[in-house]
């Protein structure tokens, strides 16, 4: 059975309306015509294809890096922001009927309040913490916020409206949906401005410190445990984003977050764990890898090709591709 996508802001279900399923039809016939797709159109769709989903992984690693970067630690609950933030999103815009405008600050505060909720609950009341004790501790934060959204929203996928409506564009031949282009162009937004917050700002250049020398950075006065809240404050708003901008493309659900964590963990150790730039890298090569994997091969190993590809480089080059030997053997993970 064909299904269509749902109805915004409503669990997946095969009861959809006359009119979902002739654009879902138009769609899909555009998509699969052998006689409007040429090699290069087909070519060209999984590349446009790579960048989206391979812009999601590397929002997802930024947001790894934010963190490993001032706490040395892996914060496993990383998937979990990019889930709370696509169906906290539909609460808001669909479930309220917030207009888009204030329903995306609203989601992304919320979501960054959580952040700011598991360093206070989960990290700091830890005494004398190693960096396995914490790992271990967002682990279980993960495991708790995954329950609770499913307590909440329940087991079903839910949507969300594209922000620019669901007519695609033909660019070359290949079907594009309007939302690829927000997700891609989100992905520039959020390196603009960590560049700017990182190079220009007081409090970015206090957390590069921490990032650099943690003990050094205390001495001359930087309030290391305030620069650890604001990483996880960040980290959660970036993954927010993340979810907000995908739900619309495939859905979200209580349990997404798991993969996404496991996708961008291993875009940051592709571009080199704690490389911002490689994070990047790392996002847009393993989505692109996924993409011409499934459209060329199966669909069925798209997973598969993207971790060989990592475990490949990583045989080569044990730091990532744009990480550093000589940071990565002072950091204690």
């Amino acid at each position: 059975m064909i299904f269509s996508p749902p109805e915004a802001g409503k669990p997946f279900t095969n009861k959809i309306p006359q009119v979902h399923l002739r654009e879902f039809h138009k769609i899909v016939t555009r998509f699969y015509s052998m006689e409007t797709i040429t090699l290069s159109g087909q070519l060209f769709q999984y590349l446009i294809t790579g960048i989206t989903v391979g812009s999601v992984y590397a929002m997802v690693a930024v947001g790894f890096n934010i963190i490993y970067n001032v706490t040395e630690i892996i914060n496993f609950a990383q998937g979990e922001f990019v889930m709370l933030g696509g169906l906290i999103m539909v609460f808001f815009h669909v479930v309220m009927g917030l207009p888009l405008i204030m329903a995306f600050p609203a989601t992304v505060i919320l979501v960054m309040l959580v952040g700011i909720l598991l360093d206070r609950l989960a990290i700091r009341p830890i005494r004398q913490p190693s960096v396995l004790t914490l790992i271990i501790a967002t682990i279980a934060a993960s495991i708790l916020l995954k329950g609770a959204a499913m307590f909440i929203w329940g087991k079903d996928p839910y949507d969300l409206p594209a922000f620019s409506g669901r007519n695609p564009i033909t660019v070359f031949g290949a079907v594009i949906q309007p939302q690829y282009l927000w997700v891609i162009g989100f992905l520039i937004v959020i390196v603009i401005v960590l560049s700017i917050f990182f190079d220009r700002t007081i409090i970015g250049k206090a957390m590069s410190a921490c990032a650099d020398n943690p003990n050094a950075a205390s001495l001359v006065g930087i309030n290391v445990k305030q620069m650890i809240l604001l990483s996880f404050a960040l980290s959660a708003a970036i993954g927010a984003v993340a979810g907000i901008t995908v739900t619309p493309i495939s859905l979200m659900e209580y349990d997404r977050g798991a993969m996404l964590a496991v996708k961008g963990f291993g875009a940051a150790i592709l571009g080199g764990l704690g490389s911002f730039p490689g994070a990047i890298l790392g996002g847009l090569i393993m989505g692109t890898i996924e993409s011409f994997g499934a459209g060329v091969i199966s669909s069925g190993y798209k997973d598969a090709f993207a971790l060989i590809v990592l475990l490949i480089v990583l045989f080569f080059r044990p730091s990532g591709i744009l990480g550093s030997i000589e940071i990565s053997k002072i950091k204690r993970f």
